[in-house]
């Protein structure tokens, strides 16, 4: 599906947080499973933002429309402030006791250290794609529905400004995909290692904080395994993810959410 819907210019931001002892183990409202949900995901991201940027910067080169090197470049900086971010909340969650190290390792060694070399740059690039379609959701899902409001307020800005700005990239991958290797089947098959990948490493990323938490003596390890079974967020992104994106005629920015990216940015003077 081709669409002129206007692109916004891509830009890097500094959203100025500061992850200090004032937030909580469970930041999100006191409760452990939320928390822990958002800190599994938070765990993939920089080394995962990286990825993206190395498999879109394979290409650089092939792009002869101006305007695409420059969003091309914009996702570059937006990404590349995101991992940085991150990062630097992991800071905090190791002062609170946490070790995230043993589980970035596996992770990142599985992920980038043999399944990233073991594919073809179109692949990888297509499974930027369909992950970035992935975070578009999520970042969707976040402003709409405004359940960060119940979160500490520098994670709430961390991942509201973080959603923003993948919404305002959120094709940039897709199109330099369509333009270098426009195959459906390539599509399709960099969703399924995405989708995959993406719900994998999230639950063990999930479980092995909470396990931590059991350890102290902060939860109950099977209540909360039963409350994660129950959890929507299979349905509201990876089943929806997956449905829209099979379509022949999808595109990215067919969603109107734009405006939701923007009164985020606008109120914290970040537009």
């Amino acid at each position: 599906m081709q669409t002129s819907h206007e692109r916004p210019a891509l830009k890097p931001r500094d959203p100025g947080l500061d992850f200090d002892e004032s937030v909580p183990r469970h930041w999100f409202g006191g409760n452990a499973l939320a928390t822990h949900i958002a800190n599994g995901v938070n765990l993939l991201f920089p080394a995962g933002e990286r990825f993206f940027v190395r498999s879109v910067h394979h290409y650089l080169d092939k792009l002869d429309d101006p305007e695409l090197r420059a969003q091309v470049k914009g996702f570059f900086a937006q990404e590349g402030r995101h991992a940085r971010t991150h990062e630097r909340f992991f800071e905090r969650l190791e002062e609170q006791g946490y070790e995230i190290q043993p589980f970035l390792r596996i992770y990142e060694k599985i992920a980038y250290g043999v399944l990233e070399p073991a594919f073809p740059p179109a692949f990888r690039l297509s499974v930027t794609a369909a992950a970035e379609h992935f975070t578009a959701i999520m970042a969707e899902n976040a402003l709409r529905e405004r359940f960060l409001d119940r979160a500490h307020p520098a994670l709430r800005d961390l991942l509201f400004w973080h959603a923003a700005e993948e919404i305002e990239h959120r094709a940039v991958a897709f199109d330099v995909l369509g333009k270098v290797a426009p195959s459906y089947a390539l599509r399709v098959a960099g969703m399924a290692l995405a989708a995959s990948t993406l719900a994998a490493f999230w639950i063990a990323g999930t479980l092995v904080l909470l396990d931590q938490d059991r350890r102290r003596g902060d939860v109950d390890l099977r209540a909360e395994l039963r409350k994660l079974r129950e959890h929507p967020i299979g349905q509201r992104v990876f089943v929806r993810g997956i449905k829209s994106y099979l379509r022949r005629d999808f595109h990215p920015l067919e969603a109107e959410i734009d405006g939701l990216a923007r009164q985020w940015l606008e109120a914290k003077g970040m537009a």
